[in-house]
């Protein structure tokens, strides 16, 4: 796992207030932790006073593969590990494609330990019902790039019943529209993590 450049879960202490929430990032089945570190989203965040993490999934990046990933509480499980280990209470928890099999299951299980969400046509959402997305409280930035004709809009379509949501679409930008349009994702993504209380 990468804690912003490290490839552990000891990040260095920061002398950072604590005002703002903590922002973890998971990443897509093509990319690891690094990807936000290439595309200066975990130094844009440092700047504007926010700690963000990047963590690498199991079998991906520096991670090593583990078994317990296999079914969603085991998923749940895994990302309870990381808020513990590296001292996140209220995180911000930005959740790009494949890796909303470990957010999406998360959320709806303890969803009340997030300060935030941001989904990016994650995959899964067809996995839960209605009822299940009205349960949720946590404040939500649903993103997607307008040329992401599949994972995008279907996404959109459970993830709309979270009842504390808002979308963000990028305009002329892919599945992955963080890396198409990285300045219009930093934009919309900081103009959410500045409304959270």
């Amino acid at each position: 796992m990468a804690a912003g450049t490290a490839s552990s879960l000891n990040p260095l202490p920061t002398c950072l207030p604590h005002r703002r929430p903590d922002v973890l990032f998971l990443h897509g089945q093509a990319f690891t932790s690094k990807t936000w570190e290439a595309l200066g989203t975990l130094a844009l965040l440092a700047g504007e006073g926010y700690r963000a993490v990047a963590i690498d999934l199991p079998g991906y990046g520096d991670s090593p593969p583990a078994e317990m990933v296999a079914t969603a509480q085991g998923r749940v499980a895994f990302l309870d590990r990381v808020l513990q280990e590296l001292g996140m209470q209220r995180p911000v928890l930005i959740s790009p494609s494949m890796s909303g099999r470990f957010a999406l299951p998360f959320l709806l299980a303890q969803g009340d330990r997030l300060a935030g969400f941001v989904p990016i046509a994650p995959v899964g959402t067809k996995d839960y019902a209605a009822e299940q997305y009205h349960r949720v409280q946590t404040p939500t930035l649903i993103l997607y790039g307008d040329r992401d004709a599949s994972l995008g809009p279907q996404a959109l379509q459970s993830l709309r019943h979270l009842p504390r949501h808002r979308v963000a679409v990028l305009p002329d930008a892919g599945h992955a529209c963080y890396l198409d349009k990285p300045e219009d994702f930093h934009r919309a993504l900081l103009g959410f993590l500045r409304q959270l209380k």
